[in-house]
C-alpha cells in the first residue's frame, strides 16, 4: 500500500493522482486497463477528530497485540494449561491478532498520513484475509462451543474424545471454512472491470464499497456474497445454539453445585458469543438505516472488528481462573520476588 500526504478531500486527491498517471501513460492506456488503484478514504473527513480516534486505534490496538500475545505466551510455556480449551484459546487469539493487523495499522497510517491508496490486487488481498479470518474466528468459536458441550455433557469421555489429533483437525476445518465461505465472492469481485470513480467509502476494503465501484452489473457478485455470508453466521450461529441448548439441557439435570462449575466452565466463551453477535447485529442495523453517515458507518464497523479481539483476553483472564492464575505466576516470576540483604549491613527482623 502507499501512503500519501495530501492536503484535500479524496476525490481531489484522486484527480490529482489520475492526472499524474494520465501524464505518464497517456489517455489511451487509461481507458482500456481501468482503474489500476483504489483510493480508502477512511476517516479523513473527521477533520480536527481524527487524532482522537488515531489515539483511541492506536492504544486500542497495542492492548489486542499485547493481551492475546500475553494469552498464547502463558498457554504455551504453563504445562498446566494443556487441555484442549486453552488450545483453542490459543487459535482464537492468534485468529484475533492476524484480523485487526490486516486493516488498523493502514487506517493509523491514513489518519496521520491524510489519504492511503492500494492496488487493485492488494485490495482483494486484504479483502479476503480480513473476511477469511472473520469467518474463521466465528467457526473456532463454534469448534470452542462443541468442546465446552463434550466437556460438560461428557465429562468421562472427554479427553478420549477430544484428543490431539482430534483438536487439529477441529482448528483445520475452521480455517477451511473460512476459506471456503471467502474465495469465491473474492474471486468473482476480481475479475470485474473497474474504473471511473475509484475512492473507496470506508475504512479498508470493504466488499459492499468495492462493489459500487464495478462498470457492470453487480446481481450475481450480490447474490454470490449474500449467500456465503448467510451460511457463514447460520452454520456457526446454529451449531454453537445447538451446543448450548445441549448443555443447559445437561444442566438442568445436576445439582446446584454442579451447575456453578458448569456455568463456570462457559461463562466466558458464552460472553465472547453474545458480544460477538450483537456487535455484528448493530452494525447490521447502522448499514440499513439511511440517515447515519458514512463516517458513522465506518466507526460502527471499525469497533465492530476490533471489539471482540480487545475484550478476548480481558474476559478469558478475568473469568477463567485458570488462567487468571497462571497469568498471576507468570507475573510473580517476572518480578522481584526476594530482597537480598547487602553484605556488612545489619537487617532488623
Amino acid at each position: 500500500m502507499e501512503l500519501l500526504a495530501f492536503d484535500g478531500s479524496p476525490e481531489d486527491v484522486y484527480h490529482h493522482l489520475s492526472a499524474n498517471h494520465r501524464s505518464v501513460s497517456g489517455n489511451a492506456t487509461v481507458e482500456t486497463s481501468g482503474v489500476t488503484f483504489f483510493i480508502i478514504e477512511g476517516l479523513s473527513n473527521l477533520g480536527e477528530f481524527k487524532m482522537l480516534i488515531f489515539v483511541i486505534l492506536l492504544l486500542g490496538y497495542i492492548v489486542i497485540l499485547g493481551g492475546n500475545s500475553m494469552i498464547i505466551f502463558v498457554v504455551l510455556s504453563d504445562p498446566k494449561l494443556s487441555s484442549p480449551m486453552f488450545f483453542f484459546l490459543c487459535n482464537l487469539s492468534l485468529v484475533d491478532m492476524a484480523y485487526t493487523t490486516t486493516t488498523v495499522p493502514n487506517m493509523l497510517s491514513g489518519l496521520v498520513t491524510g489519504v492511503s491508496t492500494i492496488s487493485v490486487q492488494g485490495c482483494f488481498l486484504q479483502m479476503f484475509v480480513f473476511i477469511m479470518l472473520s469467518v474463521t474466528g466465528r467457526a473456532t468459536l463454534t469448534v470452542m462451543a462443541y468442546d465446552r458441550y463434550v466437556a460438560i455433557c461428557s465429562p468421562l469421555h472427554y479427553s478420549s474424545i477430544m484428543t490431539l489429533p482430534v483438536r487439529l483437525l477441529l482448528v483445520v476445518g475452521a480455517w477451511a471454512f473460512g476459506t471456503a465461505c471467502t474465495l469465491p465472492a473474492i474471486c468473482l469481485g476480481s475479475r470485474r472491470y473497474y474504473c471511473g470513480a475509484n475512492v473507496v467509502k470506508h475504512g479498508w476494503c470493504d466488499p459492499a464499497s468495492v462493489r459500487r465501484l464495478v462498470c457492470g452489473d453487480t446481481l450475481t457478485d450480490n447474490i454470490v456474497s449474500l449467500t456465503f455470508g448467510v451460511v457463514a453466521m447460520l452454520t456457526t450461529g446454529v451449531l454453537i445454539l445447538t451446543s448450548y441448548i445441549l448443555i443447559g439441557l445437561s444442566i438442568f439435570r445436576m445439582g446446584v453445585g454442579e451447575r456453578l462449575k458448569a456455568f463456570k466452565t462457559c461463562a466466558a466463551h458464552l460472553t465472547v458469543v453474545t458480544i460477538s453477535y450483537s456487535a455484528a447485529a448493530c452494525v447490521y442495523i447502522s448499514y440499513q438505516v439511511a440517515s447515519f453517515r458514512p463516517e458513522v458507518r465506518i466507526i460502527v464497523s471499525v469497533l465492530y472488528s476490533a471489539l471482540t479481539p480487545f475484550l478476548n483476553p480481558l474476559i478469558y483472564s478475568l473469568r477463567n481462573n485458570e488462567l487468571r492464575e497462571s497469568i498471576g505466576r507468570m507475573l510473580r516470576k517476572l518480578g522481584p520476588t526476594t530482597v537480598l540483604p547487602m553484605k556488612g549491613v545489619n537487617t532488623v527482623s
